[in-house]
């Protein structure tokens, strides 16, 4: 049996495309322990190659020799507009704090740049808060359209299965809006708090007896703005309520297609802690209505 790798303890990464067989294996390393996927769910290293050699970015973070995370993507066409697909963005656990995949996007901002594209699509989980935060709170990323069961039922351990609706997302690279928020420039914690106290909420949410938020009700968006709630931790939701993901499954479902429909926008994502519990939410706006022709 193989010796347990032990990771580097070193801040300094260095990001690079990926050249050997070994780096790409250890891409499937990488996914599997920060997704927790199982075996023949991680991009095999022969799709990574192609991908890499043909048009598409697999870009690492190593520490000395060790990856600690990637980003993999390709280009994509929609048969009117060449872009690059961001398929997969994953660090392992023991890095998860230090900001490396905010890194990595923005290195694969530089290579996207660098093939004359400006724009990246990608798609998402959107109960899933910290990809949340990452994508629109910090990159500037738009979700646009919302994909019901996008990949089928997918499985999570043995046994086990789980709905994968994603939201479709565009990440316009040249963007002002983008610019300013690769800068750092977001809206401060009052701001965000004033947005959400004076937003409608299009999910109802309540505290049950384990203490956790749970939706009990959806609405159609009204009002000029409005606030999506998802869970602030999904796993925490996984590991002590289990029944509860249904629950927010198909009450954001529900939500973000009506949202959608209704002509809104999601303008931002936030971590707003009204009495003291954080809460996670996405920022919607009406659209204005067109101006006459």
């Amino acid at each position: 049996m193989a010796t347990p790798v032990t990771p580097p303890k070193s801040k300094d990464f260095q990001f690079r495309r990926l050249q050997k067989p070994e780096e790409f294996r250890s891409v499937e390393e990488v996914h599997r322990a920060a997704g927790g996927l199982t075996e023949d769910a991680a991009v095999p290293t022969p799709v990574q190659r192609a991908v890499q050699d043909n048009g598409g970015i697999v870009i690492g973070a190593f520490v000395e020799i060790y990856l600690a995370g990637f980003a993999l993507g390709f280009l994509g066409w929609d048969g009117e507009k060449l872009y690059h697909y961001a398929h997969v963005t994953a660090v392992r656990p023991e890095y998860q704090n230090h900001h490396l995949g905010f890194r990595l996007k923005t290195h694969q901002r530089d290579e996207v740049l660098k093939q004359g594209l400006d724009e990246v699509r990608s798609t998402f989980d959107p109960l899933q808060s910290r990809t949340a935060f990452l994508n629109v709170r910090r990159l500037g990323v738009v979700p646009d359209r919302y994909l019901l069961h996008y990949y089928g039922r997918l499985a999570a351990e043995p046994g086990e299965s789980f709905e994968s609706d994603r939201v479709h997302a565009v990440w316009k690279l040249n963007d002002p809006a983008v610019v300013a928020r690769l800068e750092g420039k977001t809206p401060s914690r009052a701001e965000d708090e004033a947005r959400f106290a004076s937003s409608e909420p299009i999910v109802e949410t309540e505290v049950d007896d384990q203490g956790l938020r749970v939706p009990t009700a959806v609405k159609e968006p009204a009002a000029p703005t409005a606030h999506l709630e998802v869970p602030f931790d999904l796993e925490l939701i996984h590991q002590h309520a289990p029944g509860n993901l249904r629950k927010w499954r198909h009450a954001t479902r529900d939500a973000f297609r009506a949202a959608f429909d209704t002509g809104y926008v999601v303008e931002d994502f936030a971590v707003v802690s009204p009495g003291h519990e954080r809460r996670s939410v996405y920022f919607l706006r009406a659209k204005p209505p067109a101006a006459p022709a």
